[in-house]
């Protein structure tokens, strides 16, 4: 979830260059810098709250069994794109050379879901959080006048501003920003998990009920979504060889920085873990800090990840003209979205188990199944068709699950 330059599913997410100048290709560890910046991000923050519903055993396997299956994703869009004899540069352009227009729509409406998703979810996260820290009364009882709405309200002038400028140029350095805060944050929340874990531990348990394993596939899908990415960091990585070591490294690492902070987040805090485990902290300046930079951080990437949704939008209506009506109308849509959700983790799973799941599983195994099908053994087709149903049937079930959590605490 990195910064774009020109970020869409027609667009790299980081800036090509020729292959011929090799001095500007990544190095395997920056590349392994780039994927661990472009998947890591805020939904790491609910992961403790997932762990506590799921069970922290249930979790951790669950964790594993999403990473390597996005993995495995990953490098069937690497293969694939290898096999195809035309310029691809983006997840958008792959499935208009597969599926032609079908494809490049199928990964465009993908993209916008899962962007805008994202948004909601930051927007929920940063009026949550100021709501915890500072507490609004408020003489109606709508959900448009909750305190949590009132922070959202506050921030609409703002973003409809930032959301407004045409170029993201200025706001790339935030990029740098937003990853030491992620870090900084983590290694707070990591430091006082351990330091109540050795003092005072909570009763916590293994395994949860199954009615929630999907519950937390889908906040383990949305906390690896990221599928995007691989194609321009392939093309951009000097040594093709080494690119699918380094990817499966990278997300060893992740698989490994989540399943930690999910677990002690839950050994911490027991039943008593929120769905944003910052907020369990007490009120100490240290705590005040990082939760405040969190949202000043998500408050400017918010503009980035939605420039995905804007070229799209531009493109299907605007015939790709800069429109600023069309912005604003979506930034809208986006707030009055994050209004109507209460829970932060909910949203993640909701998120991850709708688009996330077809945008890193379906369409990927499709793709390839298309492509290379007629090369593939038996075993190679068996497992491209298991993926896609697996995914359809995750999608489907997940969504549904999601939907009865997010309904079943707004009435609460």
């Amino acid at each position: 979830m990195g910064i774009e330059n020109e970020a869409s599913s027609s667009a790299p997410l980081l800036p090509l260059h020729p292959s011929s100048k090799s001095d500007h290709l990544s190095s395997p560890s920056k590349t392994l810098a780039n994927v661990f910046i472009a998947i890591v991000g805020a939904g790491v923050l609910g992961l403790p709250y997932t762990f506590m519903r799921t069970g922290w055993a249930a979790g951790v396997i669950i964790l594993l069994a999403i990473s390597a299956l996005t993995f495995h994703c990953m490098l069937l869009l690497v293969r694939t794109r290898r096999s195809l004899d035309v310029k691809i540069v983006s997840f958008g352009d792959l499935g208009a050379a597969v599926w032609g227009p079908a494809g490049r729509l199928s990964v465009d409406i993908m993209i916008v879901l899962s962007q805008a998703g994202f948004c909601v979810g930051y927007l929920i996260f940063i009026s949550n959080t100021l709501a915890h820290l500072y507490p609004l009364q408020t003489p109606v009882s709508s959900v448009l006048f909750a305190p949590k709405a009132i922070y959202i309200w506050a921030m609409l002038p703002f973003q409809l501003g930032l959301n407004s400028i045409k170029t993201l140029t200025l706001l790339a350095p935030l990029s740098i920003f937003a990853d030491v805060v992620d870090l900084g944050a983590m290694g707070v929340v990591l430091g006082q998990d351990v330091s109540i874990v050795l003092t005072n531990p909570p009763p916590v348990r293994a395994f949860g009920s199954p009615s929630v394993l999907l519950y937390g596939i889908g906040v383990a899908v949305y906390a690896f979504e990221g599928i995007g990415m691989v194609i321009p960091l392939e093309a951009e990585a000097r040594d093709k060889s080494k690119f699918g070591g380094t990817l499966g490294l990278s997300m060893f690492c992740i698989a490994l920085i989540y399943g930690s902070f999910g677990v002690l987040g839950y050994l911490a805090f027991g039943d008593e873990t929120r769905d944003i485990i910052t907020t369990n902290f007490g009120s100490g300046w240290l705590t005040l800090v990082v939760q405040l930079g969190l949202c000043i951080n998500l408050f400017f990437t918010m503009p980035v990840m939605m420039n995905p949704v804007f070229e799209v939008a531009e493109r299907w209506f605007c015939n790709k003209n800069y429109c600023w009506w069309l912005r604003c109308g979506l930034v809208l849509v986006v707030c009055m979205g994050a209004m109507l959700v209460p829970n932060f983790t909910d949203f993640l799973s909701l998120v991850g188990s709708s688009v996330c799941v077809v945008l890193g599983f379906v369409l990927p195994a499709a793709f390839h199944l298309k492509v290379l099908g007629g090369e593939l053994g038996w075993g190679g087709i068996a497992a491209d068709i298991a993926v896609v149903l697996i995914g359809t049937v995750l999608a489907a079930s997940g969504t549904w699950s999601s939907l009865m959590e997010i309904f079943y605490s707004v009435q609460v």
